[in-house]
């Protein structure tokens, strides 16, 4: 009697919880913005179920309503099951279009002609540092940066069960975060690198003698045996994602500002371009450095700030550094994402 009881509240509260869902969507779609709450949401959870259960239920319900809205299309880094189509998940849920390509510069590509709403690629790792492809491409694109979404990578080994293993296939950035484990477990064994890992589990699959390294969701989606679990040389392996779209999300008071920047050919021009920043008391989280591929030792600086490019502290900063500048573009700022700068 009493299970039966227990059975019947749980009915009534899944009642009660459809019905609020519903109308929270209708209230969202008469806004006519559907808005990510996760932060205000989690702030009021007193358990016993973890922060993280709350924001995965909330990223479906987000997901679905943005369905509503109409059909919105996330491009990545494909095929199905790569680290970059798990990110996009964790951004966007299950119910919005996510559609595979086969380089970062088809999805900045995919956005560029509108045949997709966002893009999501990678930009950083903890253990292999920055993704060069990622940021030359924002050298000629237009785009904006819209979030950032960090994603907690482990590594496994898999394969199709076929053979003793002659060769691994993965990512070359994949054979940098498993370096240890491959040299202690299979030294002498070919590594061939392919443009991402869930390429690699699909040519594992087929081939005798063939392994791959890549996610569990690949050996799920592929029909591949774990053979190696958790194989990363480094625990906390963390890959960032960026969401690359059209238009810029208004000011949070809680945001990141992407730039870049070119220097003129002079004696402590890099100095003097970040002087500003000081001056202006901004918080520089980060700053790199790629060639311009137009003249040798010539060079464009990425950097990454705390706060919006409205901000007026910003905006002075950013004053400052145009005047002495060669060449300044803001990539755009966004919500700072969980796991960066005390998120």
């Amino acid at each position: 009697m009493e299970l039966m009881s227990l059975r019947k509240q749980i009915d009534k509260i899944d009642k009660t919880i459809v019905e609020a869902l519903n109308k929270r969507t209708a209230l969202s779609l008469k806004i006519g913005k559907i808005k990510s709450t996760y932060q205000k949401v989690v702030s009021g959870n007193r358990g016993p179920l973890p922060d993280e259960s709350i924001k995965a239920v909330y990223r479906e319900i987000m997901s679905g309503a943005l369905g509503l809205e109409g059909p919105v299309r996330v491009a990545y880094l494909g095929p199905a099951a790569t680290f970059t189509h798990l990110a996009s998940i964790k951004k966007f849920g299950n119910s919005v279009k996510h559609i595979p390509v086969n380089s970062i510069t088809e999805v900045f590509s995919e956005v560029e002609k509108g045949r997709a709403d966002y893009g999501v690629v990678p930009i950083e790792n903890t253990t292999e540092g920055a993704v060069s492809h990622t940021l030359d491409m924002f050298i000629e694109s237009d785009l904006k940066i819209c979030s950032e979404v960090s994603l907690e990578i482990s590594h496994n080994l898999l394969g199709n069960g076929k053979g003793r293993i002659r060769k691994v296939y993965s990512k070359p950035e994949v054979f940098g975060q498993c370096r240890v484990w491959l040299e202690a477990n299979l030294p002498n064994i070919e590594l061939i690198e392919v443009s991402s890992t869930a390429r690699a589990a699909l040519i594992a699959k087929k081939e005798k003698g063939a392994a791959c390294i890549a996610s569990s969701l690949a050996a799920e989606c592929y029909g591949l045996k774990v053979l190696a679990k958790s194989i990363e040389d480094y625990s906390h392996n963390m890959t960032r994602f960026l969401v690359i779209g059209r238009t810029e999300p208004q000011p949070t008071k809680r945001d990141k500002t992407s730039i870049m920047f070119s220097i003129r050919d002079k004696i402590g021009a890099l100095h003097d371009m970040l002087v500003p920043f000081r001056r202006n008391g901004i918080n520089l989280t980060k700053i790199e450095s790629r060639p311009s591929k137009k003249k040798a030792w010539d060079y464009y600086f990425f950097v990454d700030m705390i706060g919006h490019h409205k901000d007026p502290k910003i905006k002075k900063a950013l004053q400052g550094l145009e005047r002495q500048a060669r060449f300044l573009k803001i990539l755009g700022s966004y919500p700072i994402g969980k796991n960066e700068a005390g998120a």
